[in-house]
């Protein structure tokens, strides 16, 4: 069993009650020090002088002054001690009754920390005090309930958002199976057609999978180590991203350019290639025909690398491309047909933080996007990745 202990009320309380009480005390003891000091006139007389008192009555100098300073001593310490007794009890009420309303705050914090929930995370301190560290610890407090009132809402959206977007491909498997079933006239072509949507649905469904997987995987990591760290350049992962979209790149006839430097970091190599691929399969999907794709890496100095992606396309408000970042948002419009999982940006993003880079986009004059990727350099460099230039 715990043993209760005072309260941080109490023992702040008798903190200052005990530095009362000793300092008055030294106080009493220095008074009553000077006093006796000072009261010593008979010690520069003539021994055996004499004194005369009012009463007529005739002692010894020395006699006199021990009578004197016994008289005075007691007074000192019998009035001192009063007063001490009386500023102790009015110290300590009031120290009480100051740390009190000093900690009301702190109880504040501890009776709303009680009654949060899910449902009550709109409720906040909102302490109104003086500027002092309480105040900074009650507004800290509603601060951090205010990211974790955002991140319960973004939470929501996007298991809402992913529901919606598995709820699809799945409503549309069911409902070419149910139809094709109940029509008996159906023949083997019917069939076919039938199993084309489903395999195409499934695919969309699987690849919506694969990219909550890697964004789950990749917001785990952020702010903490990397499962695996190897050195990895990200013109490499650029050079097989660009392999992989080469089809789409030239139905769309789409003019590629790169300029691929050393961009060398350290890092969990399969989510740096999805990061290039993510990046460059957006330029691809979201671009139009004759359009322009350029893909730049290297390095700012010696500390931090870059890799940049633009392309062409439909106009983008630059105010609409943070959101881009969130989960299940897409820009513009169609550009390609299939439009992907909306996860694309967010990977991005979730990758990085872990690698502790940053990201960030600018719509482009004209339309069309461009992301530009921050990571620390590696120590030590890899060979040079091949850059081409290719003109589609």
């Amino acid at each position: 069993m715990r043993t209760p202990r005072p309260t941080l009320r109490l023992r702040l309380t008798l903190f200052n009650a005990v530095l009362l009480v000793g300092s008055l005390a030294v106080f009493v003891l220095l008074a009553w020090l000077l006093v006796t000091d000072a009261l010593r006139p008979a010690d520069q007389l003539v021994p055996g002088t004499t004194v005369v008192l009012a009463d007529g009555r005739e002692l010894d100098a020395a006699a006199w002054q021990d009578g004197v300073v016994e008289q005075a001593s007691r007074e000192l310490l019998v009035k001192a001690l009063v007063a001490l007794l009386a500023i102790s009890v009015v110290g300590v009420v009031g120290a009480y009754a100051v740390v009190g309303r000093a900690l009301r705050p702190l109880q504040q914090v501890t009776s709303t920390a009680r009654r949060l929930g899910e449902q009550t995370l709109d409720q906040r301190i909102g302490y109104s005090g003086t500027g002092d560290e309480v105040a900074e610890l009650a507004a800290t407090f509603d601060d951090m309930l205010d990211r974790l009132s955002a991140s319960f809402e973004a939470q929501k959206r996007f298991v809402a958002n992913a529901s919606h977007e598995l709820r699809t491909p799945l409503a549309v498997m069911r409902t070419e199976i149910d139809v094709t079933m109940a029509d008996d006239t159906a023949d083997l072509a019917e069939y076919k057609r039938m199993a084309t949507v489903v395999r195409d649905a499934s695919e969309r469904a699987n690849g919506l999978f694969d990219a909550l997987l890697v964004l789950a995987s990749s917001e785990a990591q952020s702010g903490r180590r990397l499962v695996r760290k190897v050195p990895r350049d990200l013109a490499e992962g650029v050079c097989a991203a660009l392999s992989a979209v080469q089809a789409e790149t030239r139905r769309l006839k789409l003019d590629v350019r790169t300029a691929l430097d050393p961009a060398v970091v350290v890092g969990d190599p399969s989510l740096l290639d999805r990061l290039a691929g993510n990046l460059i399969e957006n330029a691809v999907r979201y671009n139009h025909l004759h359009g322009r794709l350029w893909v730049r890496t290297g390095s700012h100095g010696s500390h931090v690398v870059y890799l940049l992606v633009g392309n062409t396309g439909f106009e983008v408000d630059q105010a609409d491309v943070p959101g881009l970042f969130e989960p299940f948002r897409r820009g513009g419009r169609e550009r390609t047909g299939a439009r992907g999982s909306g996860l694309g940006l967010s990977i991005v993003r979730a990758v990085a933080d872990a690698h502790g880079g940053t990201v960030s986009a600018v719509a482009q004059p004209g339309g069309g996007l461009e992301v530009t990727l921050m990571l620390p350099a590696a120590d030590t460099p890899l060979p040079v990745a091949a850059s081409p230039v290719r003109r589609n």
